[in-house]
């Protein structure tokens, strides 16, 4: 079935990957039925949505693989329901997105574990998680135990550890930034670098890495964001990219605002948004 002749191009290419990304287009046709070139498509696809229509259908495919994996359907059903056609090449996007191999994944993280701390900041309750790999959460709430639950969601059989403040070189970095960024104390020096264990995009690590460079005490538009990777049309995928950053703080989403200079939206809600920029600017 075409996508509607009311869509422009753009939205009649996604509307039909969306309907089949196990088996999606190929680009051309999809250029034949938008009736532009398949040049022209990619572009203004990219320029929207920060990938290709290949990428989106592929993300598309990995989401419904992890969903398969979580159902509890064996790893090589999985990979051909999700419409991949290659399992070697599955289990090597898969280190890479989902940061442990589809195998670990399908068993809710068995075997992974997991250390965490959750300090109080003016923002709330700060969850600070790691792996061996890197940083896999720093999330805020009001509610530690939710905060702790909701880590504990994705990866279920994942062994998960409480540890005290300090006791983790990684979350001592993490909350020592933080804790200046806040203005509640100095830093001391410069706290060791501290890897990321996150499913990401190629566009996502771009947007993040640009957020990083915002300073403390100073907001940028999604368009100014957009235009500084070099992506001047693709605003709205860069406030996915900020609504996807599971990095609160330390990857500074909520220095990210509109153009009237309104908020805009934050996965850990609005006042949090409004009383860390207030802190940040005060200090």
């Amino acid at each position: 079935m075409h996508a509607s002749a009311t869509l422009d191009p753009v939205d009649q290419a996604r509307a039909a990957i969306d309907a089949a990304p196990d088996n999606a287009p190929t680009l051309t046709e999809l250029a034949r039925r938008c009736g532009i070139s398949a040049s022209h498509l990619t572009r203004a696809f990219r320029a929207r949505h920060g990938m290709s229509p290949r990428e989106y259908a592929h993300s598309l495919r990995l989401t419904q693989f992890k969903r398969a994996l979580r159902e509890g359907e064996q790893v090589t059903a999985a990979v051909y329901r999700a419409g991949f056609g290659s399992p070697s090449r599955v289990y090597e996007d898969a280190a890479r997105r989902i940061g442990m191999t589809p195998g670990t994944y399908r068993r809710g993280g068995a075997g992974v574990a997991i250390r965490y701390t959750i300090v109080l900041t003016p923002a709330g309750h700060l969850l600070v998680a790691t792996t061996e790999r890197g940083l896999c959460a720093v999330t805020l709430g009001r509610d530690p135990r939710a905060l702790t639950e909701q880590l504990a969601q994705e990866f279920p059989q994942a062994h998960c550890e409480r540890v005290d403040d300090g006791a983790d070189a990684w979350i001592a970095a993490v909350i020592a930034r933080v804790s200046a960024m806040l203005g509640l104390a100095p830093l001391h020096g410069d706290p060791a670098p501290v890897p990321a264990d996150l499913r990401a995009t190629a566009f996502q690590w771009r947007v993040w890495e640009e957020l990083m460079r915002i300073p403390r005490g100073h907001t940028r538009s999604y368009s100014q964001v957009a235009y500084a990777i070099g992506r001047p049309r693709a605003v709205r995928a860069v406030a996915s990219a900020c609504a996807a950053n599971r990095l609160a703080l330390v990857v500074p989403c909520h220095r990210v605002i509109r153009e009237d200079g309104s908020l805009g939206g934050y996965r850990w809600g609005l006042p949090n948004k409004r009383a860390i920029l207030d802190r940040e600017a005060a200090a």
